[in-house]
């Protein structure tokens, strides 16, 4: 189970454009109601956050702007129709006929594309970004040093609304732009279609240009000499490669990501890479993977269990957080999964969480093993032996090795404890029982 780097809210609904008559109009689809406490913010990456900020900035009426993110996470707002300089969406309101919203923004002129497109044309990463819908903070960086501002400012925005009210922006029109910022968070194309030029037409001309600047700057390649094949194939004596270097006994942590605006999620990226070291290591040491037929659930124990185990650290505990939420279960819930996790692995989870009939055999020669040993006589059910003061308690396991479990007094609260034995005294012991 790979984490996702962790937002609020629950799954993004997926925005499909409906084919427009050219490259210059795309219509948008309505978005269905947000699940959600109202809270989550409407955009993860950082132009999204940037065109929501330029709104915020725009009105000086939290209560409209309150009502706005009300109205577009009731799903008031109908399918939004974006061209250059303009976005028209209907929104509905209080009276049965919606709203006609529009939104206006300045597009920008030819001179400004062609500064933009060789900008970007002589940087092959912004175009590899771009493909893969993302826009590289340098990107907006290099047009602003060119005096060209993609993203637009508080006095960018033109709002205008067929509702009585006057307010700077009207609600209706607040739900309109929040909700334009998901549909740029998901597609930054969308924002460069608002300033005038559409998708395809922009990729055809990036195209072009990072060819012809490729081939610019490609120097001269110097004349390579001819070798025969004759030595080419030759025999040849190759040493010996090295003996592989001697497996760690653990896996190192990675390094502390910082929090930068428009990086990725540092705890997500350190779940990442906290897990890759983990399995890279289980593979060297065993050469099974760790992840074979693992549920979600069993995977998100598995990784939990991967982390440090001296005290809960702040990243720690956030990771608990997110990964309780993420399968419906509490951090307690978790906690005792990690520790029988960290006691027999996914078998150990297995007798925490499974009971079940042992034959007869091992489980019935326990309980005189036990009396043998000194210890007074042991409950039975299932696969369970319980102390009869319900502190300690063994449970038999598939793997025919005993499992010790511990509560407080009076308390039907076990948690695992101890190394497991396939000798239920050697098990008890272990556990403190001696």
């Amino acid at each position: 189970m790979s984490p996702r780097p962790p937002t609020g809210h629950g799954p993004r609904p997926a925005v499909r454009p409906r084919p427009g008559p050219d490259d210059l109009r795309r219509t948008f689809e309505a978005v269905p109601p947000r699940a959600g406490d109202g809270d989550d913010p409407f955009a993860d990456s950082w132009w999204g956050r940037a065109w929501v900020d330029a709104l915020e900035a725009l009105s000086m009426d939290e209560g409209r702007l309150s009502r706005g993110r009300t109205y577009a996470d009731s799903g008031k707002v109908a399918a939004i129709t974006v061209t250059p300089g303009r976005v028209v969406a209907y929104v509905h309101g209080s009276r049965p006929r919606p709203y006609r919203c529009e939104l206006r923004l300045r597009t920008l002129t030819d001179p400004d594309w062609d500064t933009f497109l060789d900008a970007v044309a002589a940087r092959p990463g912004h175009l590899a970004a771009l493909l893969t819908k993302e826009m590289p903070h340098s990107l907006a960086d290099t047009a602003a040093e060119a005096g060209i501002g993609l993203l637009p400012a508080a006095g960018d925005l033109d709002p205008g609304c067929s509702c009585p009210d006057h307010g700077w922006p009207c609600k209706h029109v607040a739900a309109l732009c929040y909700q334009m910022a998901r549909l740029l968070d998901a597609d930054p194309f969308v924002l460069l279609l608002l300033r005038g030029r559409g998708e395809r037409e922009l990729l055809e001309e990036l195209g072009r240009r990072n060819a012809a600047h490729f081939a610019r700057e490609r120097p001269t390649a110097p004349a390579t000499p001819s070798v025969p094949a004759r030595e080419a194939l030759a025999d040849r004596y190759l040493p010996p490669l090295p003996a592989p270097l001697p497996v760690l006994p653990h896996p190192a942590q990675p390094p502390s990501y910082p929090s930068l605006p428009g990086a990725r999620d540092p705890l997500a990226l350190d779940h990442l890479a906290t897990d890759a070291a983990a399995r890279a290591h289980t593979f060297l040491t065993t050469g099974a993977d760790p992840l074979a037929g693992l549920t979600p659930w069993q995977d998100a124990v598995r990784l939990a269990a991967s982390r440090p185990t001296a005290g809960l650290t702040a990243t720690t505990r956030a990771l608990y957080r997110e990964l309780a939420y993420a399968t419906g279960r509490t951090t307690t819930d978790l906690a005792r999964a990690v520790a029988a996790w960290r006691q027999g692995g996914a078998e150990g989870l297995a007798v925490l969480e499974t009971p079940w009939d042992p034959p007869a055999g091992p489980f019935d020669r326990a309980r005189p093993a036990l009396a043998a040993a000194g210890f007074p006589r042991f409950q039975p059910r299932r696969n369970h032996l319980t102390h009869p003061g319900g502190t300690l308690q063994l449970r038999f396991g598939h793997d025919g090795r005993w499992y010790g479990y511990e509560s407080e007094p009076g308390e039907d609260d076990w948690w695992p404890r101890a190394t497991p034995d396939t000798d239920p005294v050697s098990a008890l012991m272990e556990l403190g029982g001696g």
